[in-house]
């Protein structure tokens, strides 16, 4: 299989699905809440130009759990 910048995207986009939904499902559990415990990265861009006026909000949730994911898709993307 030939691998591709659109490949390595899906795999990513699917690590990092992977790693929300096991945060997700495994939050309550408090043993390993060190993996499940999110920093939360917010930017805020805006403007106003007096014609055109836009605010635009980007939150960003990363936790070592989403890391282990995504590290693992790129492993999974280079052995393929």
């Amino acid at each position: 299989m030939k691998k591709s910048g659109l490949m390595f995207a899906v795999f990513l986009i699917l690590g990092i699905i992977t790693g929300a939904v096991l945060t997700a499902v495994l939050d309550p559990v408090q043993g390993i809440s060190f993996l499940t415990r999110s920093a939360v990265i917010n930017w805020k861009p805006s403007a106003d130009l007096n014609v055109l006026t836009f605010n635009i909000n980007i939150t960003i949730r990363m936790n070592l759990l989403s890391v282990a994911c995504m590290i693992t898709s790129i492993w999974l993307y280079r052995k393929m």
